[in-house]
């Protein structure tokens, strides 16, 4: 792990992953409620998303983002919601450029999920001469102003196991099997609650997250996209899992119009967090394919 030092701002975690091969830098940005340890390099039956990208020759690239896994955290008693997209955004930059001063100057390809897609696409909208391609799974997009979450009432949230086991499972189809295993998910919350060190002193154990990305949510929610789809020619996969209602089709046609370069696809039987789930390995498959394309 290398530690990501720079004056007035969070330390951050960043993972790498190197690749024989050596065709392409895939920097993956996590989502909302988890980092990166507990997403691309958290192995099911023993292998990851980051073994199956190393496979095809990219070196991986991951980190958390402040308030998340090994970086620094916000303070407990901040008075706004910690971990918005004007916050960090910077975060993102930073780990951009440290990874280009190591590879030369090689642009890179950005691989985010749900809310890390809004920050990757705000990325995208300023920074294109940076990427090489950009990959959003899953990602919270803009909607109509209507029905918009609260906001949130504190800088963090609470999770526990529970509140994660329900995001897993809400919107499965009644008498459809569940798409993560039950032993998976025991493993998967005990790591969960082991990034917290504080998880078990609570009732019931749970993590304390940076409540900012519910404001972006709220934000999009409200019809505000928060970038600038229409600024972005970067060549783009849009997935979203089949029974995803937090990333449904209409949201995705409607990116996908404002994009110049950008191509769906869409996984059987996955939920929002498919890359934890049954049909990862169509996820990693189709994924790995777009990035290959783009390095032939």
């Amino acid at each position: 792990m290398i530690r990501l030092e720079a004056a007035g701002a969070p330390t951050l975690a960043l993972y790498h992953r190197p690749a024989s091969a050596d065709v392409g830098d895939v920097i993956y940005v996590h989502g909302s409620t988890f980092g990166a340890e507990l997403s691309v390099l958290y192995p099911l039956d023993g292998r990851s998303w980051a073994d199956a990208l190393c496979e095809a020759g990219f070196n991986v690239w991951a980190f958390d983002f402040a308030g998340y896994g090994a970086s620094d955290r916000y303070p407990h008693d901040a008075a706004q919601p910690v971990g918005d997209l004007a916050q960090v955004l910077p975060q993102l930059q930073r780990v951009v450029a440290a990874i280009r001063a190591r590879n030369h100057g090689r642009r890179v390809s950005l691989l985010a999920h749900s809310w890390g897609g809004t920050v990757a696409l705000r990325y995208a909208s300023e920074h294109p001469h940076d990427l090489a391609s950009l990959t959003l799974f899953a990602p919270i997009l803009s909607r109509d102003a209507g029905a918009a979450p609260p906001a949130p009432a504190a800088s963090h949230l609470l999770l526990s196991a529970w509140a994660q086991y329900r995001r897993f499972t809400e919107d499965v189809p009644a008498g459809a099997a569940q798409p993560l295993s039950e032993a998976h998910f025991q493993a998967w919350s005990t790591a969960f609650l082991a990034t917290d060190p504080d998880a078990s002193t609570r009732l019931p154990p749970a993590v304390l997250s940076p409540a900012g990305p519910q404001s972006d949510v709220r934000a999009l929610r409200s019809g505000q996209p928060l970038y600038d789809a229409a600024a972005i020619a970067t060549p783009t996969l849009l997935v979203r899992g089949e029974w995803d209602s937090a990333c449904d089709a209409a949201d995705m046609d409607r990116l996908q119009a404002l994009l110049a370069n950008a191509r769906q696809s869409t996984i059987p039987g996955a939920t929002h967090l498919m890359h934890l789930e049954a049909a990862r390995g169509l996820l990693y498959n189709t994924v790995n394919t777009f990035l290959s394309r783009g390095v032939t």
